[in-house]
């Protein structure tokens, strides 16, 4: 009798960490494919901001109030989602900022001591498509110089 009580007693007891495992292991499973699936892409996605190349301090001035510019009312819509939203309707059902063939080319160059000239280049498998903007540092005023870009920066002045 008393080696049966200790062939019992030998028995390892269940680990109650593996069985709690083993009974959720499918929720768990479940929650880290979601994860990957639509949090990872949305984390990862390019957009046209992340497609700039470095620009020195005083470029990267110029680069901010051209991109964060949202017309003379304050509209809520800034040149920067404008630009996005023209170029994700060109492109539909595509992940444009994310294609190897899509390039994003900025050029600064100086007017005059208050005002820089910027050209956008938007280069993709289809096409291209070009912007030309003056900005004036002091008093921040945007002016175009083409229809691409008349066409945004009306976009965003009379945005509702």
């Amino acid at each position: 009798m008393g080696k049966e009580k200790k062939k019992k007693e030998d028995k390892p007891k269940k680990n109650d960490f593996k069985s709690f495992l083993k009974k959720r292991a499918p929720i768990y499973l479940a929650l880290i494919a979601m994860f990957v699936v639509f949090v990872i892409p949305e984390m990862t996605k390019g957009t046209l901001e992340k497609s700039f190349p470095e620009f020195s301090a005083e470029e990267q001035q110029v680069i901010d109030i051209l991109m964060k510019y949202d017309g003379p009312n304050n509209s809520g819509l800034t040149v920067l989602e404008a630009l996005e939203t023209k170029i994700s309707e060109e492109y539909p059902d595509e992940k444009i900022f994310d294609n190897k063939k899509t390039s994003i080319d900025i050029k600064i160059s100086t007017v005059n001591p208050d005002e820089f000239k910027v050209l956008l280049d938007f280069k993709s498998h289809k096409g291209e498509i070009n912007y030309d903007w003056n900005v004036n540092v002091v008093s921040e005023k945007i002016d175009s110089n083409n229809p691409n870009s008349k066409y945004i920066i009306d976009l965003v002045d009379y945005y509702d």
